[in-house]
């Protein structure tokens, strides 16, 4: 209720943020986010579009600043910032984001190296002839008009596009809770599936299929799709696509090869990709090469030059795929504004079909538009005529009558508007042969409006009248511009092997060494003798292992951390700190350190006893943060062994020993464990792994050598030792 005092309304304060909060979302979705289906426009585009139209910025014209163009966008139609119109104007004009520019560029507008476009100040814009396709008849009332922000302008609602911009150009938006992402296709694809939709309303998405093949992205590259999954993203309006670089080999001589790369995938950063091919070869995953660079001009030309002479290309490749952006996902989602300005996910079909239907809109109000115009010129032309068959009967009145209109009329029976063009004619008009002319004009139009009558008479006559205008348009594109840049490769039943950077490391025997303080280094071969360590400084580790293998790191935190062997540092130095290796936190510090095996287990047993079984290759962490395995009380201790027998001895601080066999250690993931040795006073002090009975025997005390006096079941205390074990 309001009061009486200040008008202020009690209102439910969920209902009216609800309220407004729907207001806001619908807002972002009709006028910024998602494009419309009927012209692929968002309205900024739109009105720059419309903007640079009343500029006369056409493509024969001149170029005028774009701080001009971008200044009456927002100060006739557009009321926002100037940057956003300004970003909008600058992607209309690059051919890496547009697979059809719609507004022709002069200056700096980025590169795709990610470089920023110039000051509107210092570039200039006009209209590309695609442009013009979408304002083609707006003239012609075509198209609803509607008051701008001030009321002051008229702005369309739509534009007459002559062509399925949306889906030719692509489109991209976050609204709230939606979002768009429609990939670029080829245009002459997309002119033939309307043909046939025109032709047949019920044909299938398999049937519009023939025509459209797939997305065809302004930077080209290699479509990988699987037919089936193609047709179902499209019926849907859902899907993902792999598209990859294009790349060719080049004969480097010496009989060596190149690898050269000249079309990356859309919305890629080329910059982005050449960090990503330093930071692989720094980090020594890229082996298999000796050098690259980005010799790129106008066209995309990156090098990598290939080491050896039996490295596969293909392999290489895939590698270099699966481990940069030179492969990319990219996920479509039809999303628009369909016809009634509600949005919803179409499909392929249900895109063009209401494409087809604004194009009748568009074309039966151009005729109707057309139609209009020649009536009146025919009435004004049979006015004309009168006047050349009673010349001097006209002169006469007009001569003599001091208000000849009304006399006109009733004489000759003559409209307002008749009689007006016959006052309004001028001497030069009525020459010899003028009537003729007149004549000739009048049987023109007559057959022109005969020609529009028998087309708007039918839907069949429109849908002929429009298959021929996309056939005219069609005749009129630059085949070679317009050709598809996208190359489509059908994929197989058949998977390729995964590429591992194995492969192409070459295979050496080396010895990693671990120092007391923490220095790792590898040498080449085996059985090298005694090494140096820096001063003070002496051996904790030693493992003989192939450079295609990798060391396994387990710290003080339950975690584990993997490095490869070929990535170790070599030569003369003292190697590398294995802290900042790991990126170990301050107060984790190493517990074990081995050389990892597959198809092998490793045991983990707290001080408490608890412990658990952990597959080899469940260990193996793929960040340089490592992998949590073993959680732990805080500052609890731990152990950690690579299962290699059948038999674990477990010795507390209390002198009890305790013999599991191996089958009766639960296998986990990660965790807690279960309890494996119970300890009423004390904690674990150490485990070993041994296989053979005579082994184990040997750690133990005299008199009691026997397996069978220690082996028990989990969990239990163990039993006293007198005399010296093997920690002793």
């Amino acid at each position: 209720m309001p009061t009486s005092d200040n008008n202020i309304l009690d209102v439910n304060f969920e209902n009216a943020l609800e309220e407004r909060y729907f207001a806001y979302a619908l807002s972002t979705i009709k006028s910024r986010s998602l494009p419309d289906v009927r012209d692929g426009l968002k309205p900024v585009h739109r009105r720059l579009l419309y903007a640079m139209r009343e500029l006369h910025l056409d493509p024969k014209s001149g170029f005028k600043k774009c701080a001009r163009i971008v200044g009456d966008v927002i100060g006739k139609f557009h009321p926002h910032g100037d940057a956003s119109v300004y970003d909008a104007l600058v992607r209309m004009a690059q051919h890496f984001s547009m697979r059809y520019q719609v507004i022709d560029g002069q200056g700096n507008f980025g590169s795709i190296d990610g470089d920023a476009q110039a000051a509107m100040r210092y570039t200039e814009a006009k209209l590309t002839d695609y442009a013009m396709f979408l304002l083609q008849d707006i003239d012609n009332d075509t198209v609803d008009f509607q008051d701008n922000y001030d009321g002051s302008q008229q702005e369309p609602c739509v534009m007459p596009s002559a062509v399925p911009n949306l889906l030719a150009n692509g489109s991209e938006g976050i609204a709230v809770g939606m979002a768009t992402s429609i990939p670029p296709h080829n245009l002459i694809e997309l002119l033939d599936a309307l043909q046939c939709l025109v032709k047949n309303r019920n044909a299938t998405d398999e049937q519009v299929l023939k025509f459209v093949l797939g997305p065809d992205f302004p930077t080209g590259g290699v479509l990988h799709i699987d037919s089936l999954a193609l047709a179902n993203s499209y019926k849907t309006g859902k899907g993902t696509f792999k598209l990859r670089a294009k790349w060719n080999l080049e004969d480097a001589g010496k009989g060596k090869s190149r690898i050269v790369i000249t079309e990356i995938p859309y919305q890629v950063n080329k910059k982005r990709i050449i960090e990503q091919l330093a930071q692989l070869y720094q980090d020594k995953k890229l082996p298999f090469l000796e050098t690259f660079q980005d010799a790129s001009a106008e066209d995309i030309r990156v090098v990598l030059s290939i080491k050896g002479k039996d490295q596969d290309p293909e392999r290489l490749m895939e590698y270099l795929f699966k481990n940069s952006d030179l492969e990319i996902r990219y996920n479509m989602n039809l999303n628009v504004l369909a016809s009634n300005s509600m949005p919803r996910v179409m499909s392929l079909r249900e895109i063009l079909c209401e494409f087809i239907d604004h194009r009748y809109i568009i074309v039966t109000r151009k005729l109707n538009h057309r139609l209009a115009k020649i009536n009146d010129r025919l009435e004004i032309l049979d006015a004309l005529l009168i006047t050349f068959l009673n010349l001097d009967e006209v002169i006469k009145i007009i001569r003599e009558e001091e208000d000849p209109k009304p006399l006109l009329m009733n004489r000759f029976n003559l409209s307002d508007r008749q009689a007006e063009a016959i006052l309004n004619t001028r001497l030069r008009a009525l020459k010899k042969l003028e009537d003729i002319a007149i004549i000739k004009d009048k049987d023109a139009l007559s057959a022109e409006k005969e020609t529009i009558i028998q087309t708007l008479s039918s839907d069949e006559n429109i849908a002929a009248y429009i298959i021929a205008e996309f056939k005219q348009i069609k005749k009129a594109l630059n085949k070679d511009r317009y050709k598809r840049l996208t190359e489509i490769v059908y994929a197989t039943d058949v998977q390729a092997e995964p590429v591992t950077l194995n492969e192409f490391i070459e295979i050496e025997p080396i010895t990693v060494t671990v120092s007391q303080m923490g220095w790792v280094k590898s040498y080449k071969g085996h059985a090298l003798g005694t090494l140096k360590y820096r001063s003070g400084d002496d051996s904790s580790y030693s493992f003989e292992l192939m450079s295609n293998e990798k060391i396994v790191v387990y710290t003080s935190f339950g975690k584990f951390y993997t490095i490869n062997a070929d990535r170790l540092p070599g030569g003369r130095g003292d190697g590398d700190p294995l802290r900042l290796m790991m990126g170990l936190e301050d107060k984790e510090e190493v517990i074990n350190i081995f050389k990892h095996m597959d198809a092998t287990k490793i045991l983990l047993v707290s001080g408490s006893g608890k412990g658990f079984l952990v597959e080899s290759n469940d260990v193996l962490a793929q960040t340089k943060q490592g992998k949590q395995i073993f959680n732990l009380e805080s500052d609890e201790k731990s152990l950690c062994i690579p299962v290699t027998g059948q038999y674990c001895l477990f010795l507390g601080e209390n002198r009890r020993l305790l013999v599991l066999d191996i089958k009766d250690i639960p296998v986990l993931k990660k965790g807690k464990g279960l309890k494996l040795q119970r300890f009423k006073h004390g904690v674990l002090k150490d485990i070993r792994i041994l296989n053979e009975v005579a082994e184990i025997e040997a750690l133990l005390p005299k008199g009691l050598q026997k397996l069978s006096i220690w082996l028990d079941k989990r969990g239990s205390h163990g039993r006293l030792v007198f005399g010296k074990t093997w920690v002793d």
